[in-house]
C-alpha cells in the first residue's frame, strides 16, 4: 500500500490508520494541489486563522501524523481524513476543488475493495509498474519483495524490535552484509538524489532476488533462534544478509560480473524506448 497518492501528477502524502480504517491525507500536501501556493504551509495557517475569527478551529478535525519530509526526515504533519478535508476544501477558492472531491472519494473507495479483496491492491500495483515500463518479470520480483519485506517487518513486531528507526537500522545491517553497502550508500552508488526515490524501484533484477534472500534469511533464522528485542534481532540481520552476502560473492565470481549496478530507473523509460525499435525494425 502506497502512501503517496497522485492528484494531476502532484503528490500527496497519506497515511492508512488501522484504527479507524481510514487514509489521512497531508492538509499542507492539499493545500499545495489546490492553490499552487509557492508556501503552502503559510497558506494553511492563514486558512486556519481566518476561520478561527468566524467561530471554526479547522485543527479540531485533523490529527498530527509522522510523514517523510522532502529532506527524508519524518515531522509531525496536519493531516484530514477525506470527511474533513471535504470541509476544509470550502475555505479554498479553487477550480480544482470539484476533481479533487472525486479523486478522494475514488481514492477511498479502492481502499475499502483491497481491505476486502487484497488481490486487488496487487493488481493495481502490477498495472502502476506496468505503466511506468518495467517488464512483467521485474514486476513479478518487486511484488514477491514486498511480500518477504512485510513478512520480516511482521516478525520484527512479534518480537519486540521498535517501528521506524531500529527497523531502519536492522534494514541497514541486512543491505550491508548482502552488498556490501547501506541502502542510503546504494543510493548515492546509483545516483539517487531525491529522498523520495525508492531505491528498490531502481533494483534490477538480480538486486532484487539478492535483496529478496537477505530478508527471508533473516526472518528464518529470528524465527529458528527465536531472536528477541532490537539485540538478538541485530544478529540475526547480519547473519540473513551474510547468507545473501556470500551467495552474492559466489555469482560474481562465477559469471565474471559484478551484482550492484549503477542502473536506475531513470535511465529505463529510453531503454524500452529502444527495445520497441529495435523489435519494430525486426
Amino acid at each position: 500500500m502506497s502512501n503517496i497518492k497522485i492528484f494531476e501528477s502532484k503528490k500527496i502524502r497519506s497515511i492508512w490508520n488501522e484504527t479507524d480504517h481510514l487514509w489521512y491525507f497531508s492538509v499542507i500536501d492539499v493545500v499545495a494541489v489546490l492553490t499552487d501556493s509557492p508556501n503552502p504551509k503559510d497558506y494553511w495557517y492563514r486558512i486556519k486563522q481566518r476561520e478561527k475569527i468566524s467561530g471554526l478551529e479547522l485543527s479540531t478535525i485533523c490529527r498530527r501524523f509522522k510523514l517523510e519530509a522532502p529532506d527524508g526526515k519524518l515531522r509531525e504533519t496536519d493531516c484530514s481524513h477525506a470527511e474533513g478535508l471535504l470541509r476544509i476544501i470550502q475555505s479554498i477558492p479553487s477550480p480544482k476543488a470539484e476533481p479533487f472531491k472525486l479523486w478522494l472519494a475514488r481514492v477511498g473507495y479502492e481502499r475499502l475493495e483491497e481491505i476486502e479483496n487484497p488481490e486487488l491492491a496487487a493488481k493495481r500495483m502490477r498495472e502502476l509498474y506496468k505503466a511506468k515500463g518495467y517488464s512483467d518479470e521485474w514486476i513479478e520480483k518487486r511484488v514477491r519483495g514486498i511480500a518477504i519485506r512485510d513478512e520480516l517487518t511482521n516478525e520484527w513486531q512479534k518480537r519486540g524490535v521498535k517501528e521506524q528507526r531500529e527497523y531502519a537500522i536492522l534494514t541497514a545491517e541486512i543491505s550491508r552484509a548482502t552488498f556490501g553497502m547501506t541502502p542510503a550508500e546504494y543510493k548515492a552508488f546509483k545516483s539517487l538524489e531525491k529522498p523520495a526515490d525508492n531505491l528498490r524501484d531502481h533494483m534490477t533484477d538480480l538486486e532484487l532476488i539478492f535483496t529478496m534472500l537477505g530478508e527471508a534469511s533473516t526472518t528464518e533464522i529470528a524465527r529458528n533462534k527465536d531472536a528477541q528485542g532490537y539485540g538478538e534481532n541485530r544478529g540475526a540481520a547480519i547473519e540473513g544478509g551474510t547468507v545473501a552476502g556470500n551467495a552474492r560473492r559466489d555469482l560474481e565470481k562465477k559469471s565474471g560480473k559484478r551484482v550492484s549496478s549503477r542502473e536506475n530507473f531513470k535511465e529505463l523509460p529510453e531503454a524500452v524506448k529502444r527495445e520497441k525499435i529495435v523489435k519494430s525494425e525486426e
